[in-house]
């Protein structure tokens, strides 16, 4: 059977007029050294820890800033919702096409809850908490080069040509912000396209961003906003006691200009100061000790080392195959 939504009745659960608070306790195991009649030896013993999880019960208005939205990811992202949100349907060489949320874990997916007189029932993944409804998400972002999100989109070849034509119109008025370039951290071939640049030191490339935030968030009347890294996936910083191992060493390199202050670094020092989570889709070291310790200390939400979709993914699983037949790569 297949239920809508539910409530919760638990000792564990408590609901009121604006969030939705819960308590869960986690049991693992911890190994202690002790001396026991003059002999040392391992002793294991049970340890509980107890987790508090507050969820506001009303569901804010989001906005989503991209940088390097006008890559393959971005404009494939953005055209997918706005597919969505329209209802819009599209002829390929086999079918007419309906846009759905397919593959999605929130949207198209269904949990087992519990029984009812024996049978199983369930819900949607997205009725477990209050979720944002992905058509209602407002997009925005940099990137370095100044193509609109219509082109960039035709650029990726991701989406069929019937569809991208219908996508055209809502996505030819889409311009990304500038971006922060470094052509020491990514690949060589980006320069021709780096026709959107924040000018100016690092300091200065930080404080741009903040205003980005602030001013995407008045614009757009949205409660709150997610940054997310989906642009070229950059070089390892060299962590470097003094340069970027503490808040104050990060801070102090940022006043100086160091050079090796990656781009994402930059970005994700913008997100942790003006206190919106960033979330990183590439394998790189954005998050250097100082930039950890610094969303510690603001209580802000960092995450992220590989989005492992598409290519990537496809690469990890084939080396898993690969290697459990044998076969040395």
């Amino acid at each position: 059977m297949f239920i809508e939504s539910f409530k919760v009745e638990s000792p564990n659960v408590k609901y009121t007029d604006n969030e939705i608070q819960s308590v869960y306790n986690y049991e693992t195991t911890e190994l202690v050294h002790e001396n026991k009649n003059g002999t040392y030896q391992w002793v294991v013993k049970p340890k509980t820890v107890k987790y508090e999880f507050k969820t506001d019960i009303h569901v804010p208005k989001l906005g989503v800033m991209l940088v390097g939205w006008g890559g393959n990811n971005g404009s494939t992202l953005t055209g997918g919702v706005i597919a969505n949100k329209e209802g819009i349907s599209w002829a390929t060489k086999d079918k007419v096409q309906q846009a759905n949320y397919f593959g999605s874990l929130t949207q198209a997916s269904t949990i087992r809850v519990g029984s009812y007189n024996g049978e199983e029932i369930y819900a949607p993944f997205k009725s477990l908490l209050p979720m944002v409804n992905p058509n209602d998400i407002v997009f925005g972002g940099w990137d370095i080069s100044d193509m609109n999100l219509a082109d960039a989109m035709a650029r990726a070849k991701v989406f069929d040509i019937d569809l991208q034509k219908q996508l055209r119109p809502y996505m030819e008025s889409m311009v990304p912000l500038p971006g922060i370039y470094d052509p020491d951290f990514i690949a060589a071939n980006q320069g021709e396209r780096a026709n959107n640049v924040i000018k100016g030191t690092k300091k200065e490339q930080v404080q741009q961003v903040i205003k980005d935030i602030r001013e995407f968030k008045e614009k757009n009347k949205v409660d709150k906003v997610v940054v997310l890294w989906t642009a070229n996936t950059e070089r390892y910083s060299n962590v470097i006691v003094g340069l970027n191992d503490t808040v104050e060493s990060l801070m102090a390199s940022l006043e100086k200009n160091e050079s090796e202050i990656s781009p994402s670094t930059l970005y994700a020092i913008a997100c942790v100061l003006e206190n919106v989570p960033f979330i990183n889709g590439s394998p790189q070291n954005t998050f250097v000790p100082g930039l950890i310790d610094l969303a510690i200390q603001r209580n802000c939400l960092i995450g992220g080392d590989d989005f492992k979709s598409g290519q990537t993914k496809m690469k990890s699983v084939l080396v898993d195959f690969l290697v459990g037949a044998g076969i040395k790569v």
